[in-house]
């Protein structure tokens, strides 16, 4: 079977929503100065919560602000234990990765059916009617589109206001930001906040959309490529988008190559996105991000 160039761009597209939606979450929350490992928690439990929510009240949007709640909770859990009790950023990161793993197998467990959550999709007049390119890029659902609007507002936010040039000055340097009256845990949390309810979406896009289903371990690793494009992305909203899509196409890709039965161990299909992941972080090992990345506040000081 050969692989249709249209179809397998669009299927980019699809593949790399999740991971874009999860990696700007965690982008603003790194601008704040905080490093949280526990997209995949996040991500999977919002995964679980989009679906049940989905399936219960048969409506995508209340999926979807489900997941945004659940991603949220984890995330608040996070945010209490480093600004708060002031663990470590890292270890606490890992740890809510299993504890949501966990957390969503128990929920999810048993949970099934054979019912289908529809989300509004929309053919952009006129630009859908575009040969080839239109089918590309202008018959998406709404998640597409409004992940993309995400990443303009969240670069805008960042750049052009006010509220976003404080988050930036916490993320640089957290002790002159208290010096000057800001409120470093209060801005840190919100961060927090968004990027769990962020990284919710994106869960809930793989199990309500591009799968669509609930299976343990669904996310297969999608926070950690987020985390990894962050970071190729140098901490700016435009290249993530970039980098969301080039991660997206070696997964679209690997999964096209598989169904056309190349002679190639699919395991070695499998695990080239995770192979690429690694490659770009040993690559950008020194890059430079935020001032106060990952270290812990103490107003005291």
């Amino acid at each position: 079977m050969d692989i249709n160039p249209i179809f397998l761009l669009a299927a980019v597209i699809v593949a790399s929503t999740p991971i874009l939606l999860a990696a700007i979450g965690e982008l603003v929350v790194e601008r704040a100065g905080v490093l949280n490992l526990g997209v995949e928690g996040m991500m999977i439990t919002g995964a679980v919560c989009g679906y049940i929510a989905g399936h219960e009240t048969s409506s995508a949007f209340a999926g979807f602000a489900g997941a945004a709640v659940g991603g949220a909770c984890v995330a608040a859990i996070f945010g209490v234990l480093t600004l708060v009790l002031l663990t470590n950023q890292v270890a606490t990161g890992l740890a809510l990765t299993l504890f949501g793993v966990g957390l969503a197998a128990m929920v999810g467990q048993g949970y099934s059916t054979d019912t289908e959550v529809l989300v509004p999709k929309l053919a952009i007049p006129l630009l859908s009617d575009i040969p080839a390119l239109g089918h590309i890029l202008f018959k998406h659902d709404l998640v597409v589109y409004a992940s993309i609007a995400l990443v303009i507002a969240v670069g805008a936010f960042l750049r052009y206001t006010r509220g976003g040039m404080i988050l930036r000055a916490v993320g640089e340097n957290h002790e002159a930001a208290h010096a000057l009256g800001y409120n470093v845990r209060l801005i840190r949390f919100g961060a927090i906040l968004f990027g769990g309810a962020c990284a919710g979406l994106g869960g809930a896009y793989i199990s309500l959309v591009r799968v669509p289903q609930w299976t343990d371990g669904i996310t297969a690793g999608a926070g950690w490529i987020a985390l990894a494009i962050v970071v190729f992305a140098g901490w700016k909203p435009g290249r993530l988008v970039i980098g969301a899509y080039l991660f997206g196409g070696v997964t679209a890709l690997q999964l096209n190559l598989q169904a056309t039965g190349l002679a190639i161990p699919v395991e070695y299909l499998s695990m080239s996105p995770y192979i690429a992941t690694i490659l770009v972080l040993v690559l950008l090992a020194g890059s430079r991000g935020p001032g106060s990345l990952g270290k812990t506040f103490h107003a005291s000081r």
